[in-house]
């Protein structure tokens, strides 16, 4: 188990939002920070430029669960050198990693729980098994959960969860654990519980 999943809801804390809309975070009872400090942290003054930027780095990070700082500055980089709103293809590039589709196409209940199901293999693109969350998924590709895998007790957890619709740059047949990945999103398309801010993500790299 990686330090990121035991402590994700430390993240929504320090944060003080619910950054996956979950039911079970404790930001919903608490918003203050984790620790004896917390409380007092929440009455500090308004935070610097730099500390909003940061902020805003950690929460758009933070969601996708397990990308390192190194991972998530090289697609920052990416995007800088590719045409278009840097901010809005940072967002297209992060919605295309294998673990964030599944996760978008409910076939895992979590992001954390979508890092493991790539790595353990459960997962197709265009009938070839990947096993790399950071995969790289394009317009046009079909992703299916192997056959073998389709009873898994997450899958059918995710699968008949009320609390995430799928989104319209995706097509899922839930009945076939399978789905198209129709088009890179932008900002205003992706479902997130909160909001981000990529342009400030952008600011704080370009510092």
């Amino acid at each position: 188990m990686s330090k990121r999943i035991a402590s994700k809801y430390k993240l929504n804390r320090r944060l003080g939002e619910n950054l996956w809309g979950r039911p079970k975070s404790p930001v919903n009872q608490r918003e203050y920070g984790p620790g004896q400090h917390g409380p007092s942290r929440a009455r500090r003054r308004r935070p610097s430029d730099y500390g909003i930027q940061l902020s805003a780095k950690q929460k758009l990070r933070g969601y996708y669960g397990n990308i390192t700082e190194r991972q998530f500055r090289n697609l920052y980089h990416e995007a800088v050198q590719l045409r278009g709103d840097t901010s809005e293809t940072l967002i297209g590039l992060l919605e295309r990693r294998l673990d964030a589709v599944i996760y978008r196409m409910k076939f895992v209940p979590t992001v954390f729980s979508a890092r493991q199901f790539v790595n353990h293999g459960h997962i197709t693109v265009n009938g070839r098994r990947v096993n790399i969350p950071s995969y790289r998924v394009k317009p046009g590709d079909v992703i299916e959960v192997k056959e073998k895998s389709r009873e898994i007790g997450i899958v059918l957890e995710a699968v008949e969860s009320p609390e995430r619709d799928v989104p319209d740059y995706l097509e899922v047949d839930h009945k076939k654990m399978s789905g198209t990945f129709v088009r890179q999103p932008a900002l205003a398309d992706v479902p997130y519980p909160v909001v981000m801010e990529p342009n400030l993500v952008i600011e704080y790299y370009s510092r």
